[in-house]
Order: C-alpha cells, then sequence, then structure tokens
C-alpha cells in the first residue's frame, strides 16, 4: 500500500484540475467570517521539486502546469489566474521548479482562525510533509497526522464551528479505495450534511472508476444535496504512447454555487492548452437541489 508516491505525478493535469477546483472552493469558503475546518484526507509530501528525481523521470509535470505556465495569464480564465498566481506563490521568478500540494495550496489561502488537518500514512511522505509544514510555522493552524484519513475524519465532523471542506484523493492503487470513498460519504454525510465534500477520482478502464461519480451522485440526489461534476480528458487511454493517466475528474457535494460559472470558461482552455490529441474534452455538469 506504500508504493505510489504523487511526486512522480505532481503537477499533472489532474493536479490541474484538483487544485483550480481546490482554490475556488477555499476562497468561495473563506467568505464568511466564521472558521473554516478544512480535511485532507491523503496529504501526501506537501511541496514538490518539479526537477527533482522522481518529477523529472515521469516528465508529466510538462504536460500540466508547465504548459498553463508558458501561456500568456492574461488571457487564461480567472479561475486559472489564481492557480498559476498560486503556483507562482512557491517559485521565485519564471521558472516553476516547486508544486504546491493540496494542504499548502490550503493553508496559504486560510485565515489565522481556521483550520486543517492533513492526513497521510506513507511514512517517507509523512516525515516530507511535516518538515515542509514545520517551516511554514503554523503550528495552531495545522494539524498533520499520521492516520488513515478515511477513518481520521470522522473526529473532526461536524467542527465546532459547523463549516468544513472535506478534501479526498487517494491513489486508488487499492481497488478498495473506491468503496472506502463511498463508505466515508456515506458517514460524513450524516455526522456533517452541509459540509463541502470534493472527491478526485482517476477515469481509467475500471468499472469501480465509472461507477464512484454515477454513486456520488445518486448519494447526492437521495440527500438532497446539490452537486457539481467537471471531467478533463486529455487524451485517448488507448492510443496513449507514453502511457500515464488520461483522464480524471472532480465530484462536489454542496459546493459553492458560484463555482460552475468559475468553470465554464476555464474547461475548454485546459482541453486546448493541456490536450494531447483529438481525444481531448471535458464534461461539467450540475445538479441537485
Amino acid at each position: 500500500m506504500f508504493s505510489y508516491r504523487h511526486a512522480f505525478h505532481a503537477g499533472n493535469h489532474a493536479d490541474v484540475l484538483k487544485h483550480t477546483v481546490l482554490i475556488a472552493t477555499v476562497q468561495y469558503l473563506i467568505q464568511k467570517e466564521a472558521a473554516l475546518t478544512v480535511l485532507d484526507t491523503h496529504g501526501g509530501a506537501g511541496l514538490y521539486r518539479l526537477d527533482g528525481d522522481y518529477a523529472s523521470k515521469s516528465g508529466e509535470a510538462a504536460d500540466g502546469v508547465l504548459r498553463l505556465a508558458e501561456a500568456k495569464e492574461a488571457e487564461l480564465a480567472p479561475v486559472l489566474q489564481q492557480y498559476m498566481q498560486m503556483v507562482r506563490h512557491f517559485n521565485q521568478g519564471n521558472a516553476v521548479r516547486n508544486y504546491p500540494g493540496s494542504p499548502f495550496i490550503t493553508q496559504a489561502l486560510l485565515r489565522g482562525h481556521d483550520r486543517l488537518k492533513a492526513f497521510e500514512l506513507h511514512p517517507t511522505d509523512m516525515r516530507s510533509l511535516t518538515g515542509n509544514m514545520a517551516q511554514l510555522e503554523v503550528p495552531r493552524q495545522v494539524a498533520v497526522l499520521l492516520e488513515d484519513g478515511f477513518e481520521g475524519v470522522k473526529k473532526f465532523l461536524p467542527p465546532p464551528s459547523r463549516r468544513a471542506l472535506l478534501l479526498c484523493d487517494p491513489s486508488y492503487e487499492l481497488k478498495s479505495d473506491y468503496g472506502r470513498v463511498l463508505d466515508m460519504m456515506t458517514d460524513s454525510l450524516k455526522r456533517f450534511p452541509t459540509g463541502t465534500y470534493a472527491i478526485w477520482y482517476p477515469i481509467i478502464p475500471r468499472p469501480e472508476a465509472h461507477d464512484l461519480p454515477k454513486r456520488l451522485k445518486t448519494m447526492a440526489n437521495k440527500a438532497g444535496k446539490s452537486w457539481l461534476h467537471a471531467t478533463l480528458t486529455v487524451k485517448s487511454n488507448k492510443t496513449s504512447e507514453r502511457g500515464g493517466l488520461p483522464a480524471s475528474g472532480m465530484f462536489l457535494i454542496n459546493p459553492p454555487f458560484n463555482l460552475k460559472d468559475q468553470l465554464k470558461p476555464a474547461m475548454p482552455q485546459l482541453v486546448k492548452l493541456l490536450g494531447q490529441d483529438e481525444n481531448a474534452s471535458f464534461t461539467l455538469e450540475s445538479g441537485g437541489k
């Protein structure tokens, strides 16, 4: 279970989608004065070197964040501008050598009275996340927990302020992760029905990967909750020469009401900028109450 390392994939097209959505969601939620608690079930190392051994070996960032870095920022949709501004916040000059993971992105957006709980089980990534977070000198605001995030979130729901965002992005290397996401969401919605929940998943030739958004949609509709589903495909899974992930999706329950409108101009731009063949496409749908 410890074979997956996100360092190989940092800054790829899936990170671009996931972190664009994350930034827009957190920025919306912090508009209210009440404290926000963010639960990150799979924190990873927190910060990644794109010129390091892992990222250089895969080269996935070259077809992800680095393509956006080469684009004219003023021509990007506002949410993509916000994404690139966040990435550049962790870099000096024009070169993008560092890539922030979700814990670093979240912490950079939170206010002093907000809280972040980041879970990580991989021993090496846990040490990296703890060390990287320590450099930010925010001991009260951030808790890094060596725990199973699927189970660990339970004790924080509902949060004292009754405002929370849960981000769940496991590697799905274990087929059981799909079922664990659904079990966690069923439990979380019972504990805290008004929380905002953001689930990332890979779109791969596996039945569970295609069933997951359908089952999340059914869950949200039965609970009477609004939902948003965005997918980004950059290439055909069959014709890919380099291998790698062809597509991914973000499914949100209780999303910001303005998120769909923010993503409408961004998604076709991502297809144009990140697409690797004629199969590049996106979907953006919403529903619920």
